[in-house]
Formats: C-alpha cells, structure tokens, sequence
C-alpha cells in the first residue's frame, strides 16, 4: 500500500477507535463515580506498559539530543492534561458539546503547523477544515440541549483539551525522526503518570471498584493504546494538518456506535453532518494537483 494512504487509514482507524470513548466511560459510570483526573492515570498505565511492549520491536536508532528530550517531556504534560480536561468536559456537559469544543483541535493544528511543522499552507486544508468542523456542528447539534454553568465549565474544559491535543499533534511530528511512535508513547508517560497522580484526589484509586475499573482497562488496551499506537504511525507518513482533520472521525464513529449499541436515533441533521464531516476527510486525503513546475521535474527525469 501506498505510504500515504496507510497513514490515512491508520489515522482513520485511530480515530474511528476513539469514538467509543464516550460509551466505555458511561459504562465506567455505572460503578461508581471516579475523578477525571484518577481515570486518567488508570488509563496512562496501562498506554505506557502497552507502548513499551511494541517499543521492543518499534525503535528509531538515531540518538535524540537534549532539546527532543525536553519536547517529549513537554509531549507528557500536554498529554496528561489533554486526558484530564476531556474527560472533565465528559463529567460536566453533554457528549455533543464535550467532543464538539475538544475538536477545535484541527483549526489550532491547521493555524499553528506552518511555524511549528513547516509544512506549507494550502488552501484545501483550511476549505476541508471549515467543512468538517461545520458538518461537525449539525452532526452534535449542541444547541438543542439546555446549556448551563456547568456545560459553559465543560465547554472550557473541552476548548482546553483541544489546545493540548493540538500541541500533542504537531510535537509529535517534530519528533518523528528522533523517537519512533512507541517511544515517544513510552518516554512521555513517566511524566505524565506522575502529573496526573498528583492532581488525583489523594487515596481514590486505592478504592476504585472493579466494575468501574475494568471498563477504563478495556479503553485503555483498545482505544488507549491500539488507537495511539495507530495514530502516531499514521501521523508519521502524512502531514500533521491532514491528520488531525481526519480525527473529526471520532465524533462521527461516536454517533454511528451509539445509534448501533444504545439504540439512539440518527435524524436528518446527523446524516448531513456526517455527510460534510467525511467530505472534509475526503478532500484532505486527495493529493495536490501537480504545478507547472513539478510536471517540468517530472519531464526531466523522463528523459
């Protein structure tokens, strides 16, 4: 398969994957009530005992100098508090405005790659980023609940985590040729784990109830690790902009598993939204049209 297109779908794949979040939490829920930030560190666990398995055979040779060090150690505290506020915004307000405010995350990636990733802007990128996010829009249909302090409090949280997942998306990148995926996945969680135990409420986790922890283990082995696994290979192979808009998956998939597993409604406006999100997703995945210049390059190594 071709490089690109394996990024895609494993990016794709990742994203799809995360949609079940939003189940395996309510699922987790029905044991008892546990704090974001303790569900967090449950699942930052289990991501980096699992990423350090594939790290065996996942490794990159090159040695990192100490400024990449730091970047993975950034790349921890970004994590941890990307996890804590999404799941925060999960406990304060609906799933539709949760997921709907942390997935402003590809207008910050698409806004901030040109200085941080050096990739070059095109237009399609911001055209694909307004359609998907707008599909995303009718997709959840925020306004059609009642909004109170506390969805105002879980939409800040959500708006907060889609600023550290941005910065995860593009750090991430620029690590790529130093730290394979599972390394990265690794190093970053023994700064990570220990950000989110300190915010834990003291002596929660030393009392979490079976029903509730083996809902957030089955997240953390599957979309936890698999998906991140998948994600950070994928993002390696295409552009930091064109992954993090293929991540507005996620919110879709949310929505399909929900209407298959709770027996939710799709109406009319989810359909349309659907519909802009994966034409969004589409038009990123379409390779650029060659310029004049390049079709001479290619010309010349013809001849």
């Amino acid at each position: 398969m071709n490089p690109r297109l394996l990024g895609y779908a494993l990016v794709a794949a990742a994203a799809l994957g995360w949609g079940t979040w939003p189940l395996i939490l309510k699922w987790a829920a029905r044991g008892g009530a546990l704090a974001p930030a303790s569900q967090s560190a449950i699942v930052m666990v289990v991501l980096t005992a699992g990423s350090g398995v594939a790290m065996v055979k996942d490794r990159v040779r090159a040695k990192a100098t100490a400024r990449e060090w730091l970047g993975v150690a950034w790349l921890g505290v970004a994590d941890a508090a990307n996890v804590l506020f999404f799941f925060a915004a999960y406990q304060m307000t609906s799933v539709a405005i949760a997921v709907l405010t942390h997935y402003l995350a590809p207008i910050f990636v698409a806004l901030a790659a040109p200085l941080v990733a050096r990739e070059r802007p095109r237009a399609t990128v911001y055209v694909a980023v307004a359609i998907a996010f707008g599909g995303l829009v009718v997709l959840l249909a925020p306004w059609s609940a009642r909004l109170g302090p506390r969805d105002a409090l879980g939409a800040a949280c959500g708006a907060a985590s889609a600023v550290f997942y941005a910065s995860n998306v593009l750090v991430n990148k620029r690590l790529a040729h130093a730290f394979s995926g599972s390394e990265l996945m690794f190093y970053h969680g023994f700064v990570a784990l220990p950000a989110l135990l300190l915010v834990a409420p003291r002596g929660e986790l030393a009392h979490v109830s079976s029903a509730t922890l083996g809902p957030l283990l089955v997240g953390a082995a599957g979309p936890g690790v698999v998906g991140g696994l998948l994600f950070v290979w994928g993002l390696r192979r295409v552009p930091a902009t064109h992954a993090s808009i293929l991540t507005l998956l996620e919110p879709f998939g949310a929505v399909v598993i929900a209407a298959l597993a709770l027996g939710e409604p799709i109406g009319m406006a989810a359909l349309v939204g659907g519909a802009l999100v994966l034409g969004g997703a589409a038009l990123v995945m379409r390779p650029p049209r060659p310029g004049p210049s390049s079709d001479a390059e290619a010309a010349k190594r013809a001849e």
